[in-house]
């Protein structure tokens, strides 16, 4: 090794270990001054010159270099027009979709199905009733519909019925998008699949109706225009495909 790529080497040692003196000081004042804040799980170079992403679980905040302030809430490049918050926590918040419970949901197909994408969604969510009319209009699809009842009210009564119903699909379509009563109950049943959905959401902090995952693991919450379902959609399909 020549003299360059010596001084070289030694740079970037020198470099890693004031990042490394950085990230431990900012761990230790966050943690002595905010024992309440969570078990920080990473400490990073933030989005911007001058400031460090915080990550508890999978909460965002942002402090200086020696965690002097800390600062909740997101960041906008106006220039791109992007939230860049939002766009790192629904990194943190993707889910594998081969690790999602599929035998916990039941399937609507239209057209030949090849795309695939997976809904969590509550009968009683008004968002949700809007979502799947415009769905209507997506073609060459398979949707995992994921019942997720957490609304309140008659919410879980509405849920186990229209699981036990024979005909799911048929019976969720006529209660969502064609105003038709929903089942009523129809016996016992087998309704563990529901109770964990819900365990499933509070792992993965599912806190709203609709939640969407895509075959390439993007997760979008609330209802979304036919045109950002088209291209999640293509892009999830262009992501599974081998290089």
């Amino acid at each position: 090794m020549n003299m360059k790529s010596s001084l070289a080497a030694l740079a970037l040692l020198v470099a890693a270990g004031a990042l490394h003196a950085q990230e431990a000081a900012i761990r230790k004042n966050l943690a002595e001054r905010l024992p309440t804040l969570g078990k920080i799980e990473e400490v990073a170079k933030g989005p911007i010159q001058g400031l460090w992403e915080v990550r508890v679980g999978s909460d965002i905040y942002y402090t200086d270099d020696q965690g002097n302030y800390l600062v909740q809430g997101a960041i906008f490049d106006t220039r791109a027009k992007r939230n860049l918050t939002e766009e790192r926590e629904q990194k943190l918040l993707a889910v594998d979709f081969a690790a999602l419970p599929l035998k916990d949901a039941f399937t609507i197909v239209r057209g030949n199905g090849a795309r695939k994408m997976a809904i969590f969604e509550d009968p009683n969510c008004s968002y949700c009733k809007r979502f799947e009319r415009d769905l209507q209009k997506i073609d060459n699809v398979t949707v995992y519909m994921f019942l997720y009842p957490i609304l309140g009210g008659d919410s879980p009564e509405k849920s186990r019925n229209h699981w036990c119903t024979a005909d799911k699909g048929r019976a969720w379509q006529d209660w969502m998008v064609r105003d038709k009563p929903a089942p009523l109950a129809m016996g016992a049943c087998d309704t563990g699949a529901i109770t964990r959905n819900l365990e499933f959401g509070r792992k993965h902090k599912i806190q709203g109706t609709p939640t969407t995952f895509f075959a390439d693991g993007t997760r979008m919450p609330g209802a979304m225009p036919l045109a950002q379902v088209e291209k999640l959609l293509a892009q999830a399909g262009t992501a599974a495909k081998p290089q």
